[in-house]
């Protein structure tokens, strides 16, 4: 009963799978009409999908748009996308790099706000090139406003100078 005939053999894709490929690929097409230019400079696209999504970004009308990236996805499944979803990926890996790096300066700003003198030293003994003063003096400059509910312009001073510090030599971990 069970015949073992090469057309049996290969294995039928689903419907469903089918679909959700489609749906990753229109996907795909949405999120490059909607990058910034420059962004979308530095991804590995050739003239014709270029001009294509060009076209699709000066549209306003909505029906007309909604077809251009019809036509976007119909030129994506026409090629081999693997380079591009690596591309992107590597951006939406560079993003949350950034937003982690991001987060710990905000963690290391509210420990200075809110701790004690250890928190500051334990910042002082791994960041060498920290000028010392302006530290300070944006730390004593932050809590004096936020005990006087003034707007933090201090704490931002010393969220942007954690920052630069964080950038020429990394912020220890917490």
């Amino acid at each position: 009963m069970n015949e073992s005939n090469p057309e049996n053999s290969l294995q039928e894709v689903s419907k469903s799978q089918l679909k959700r490929e489609a749906n990753a690929i229109l996907d795909l097409a949405r999120k490059l009409l909607a990058m910034p230019e420059s962004t979308l400079n530095g991804l590995p696209l050739d003239t014709e999908l270029r001009e294509e999504v060009d076209f699709a970004r000066s549209i306003r009308a909505h029906g007309a748009r909604k077809r251009q990236l019809m036509t976007v996805a119909k030129f994506l499944r026409k090629r081999d996308t693997g380079q591009l979803q690596d591309a992107l990926d590597n951006l939406d890996q560079k993003n949350r790099q950034m937003n982690a790096r991001f987060h710990h300066v905000e963690a290391w700003r509210d420990r200075l706000l809110e701790g004690d003198d250890h928190d500051l030293a334990k910042l002082l003994d791994s960041s060498h090139g920290i000028n010392v003063q302006m530290l300070r003096q944006l730390i004593r400059n932050a809590k004096k406003e936020a005990r006087l509910a003034k707007p933090p312009a201090a704490a931002r001073k010393l969220f942007k100078f954690l920052r630069e510090a964080d950038v020429q030599e990394p912020l220890p971990p917490l």
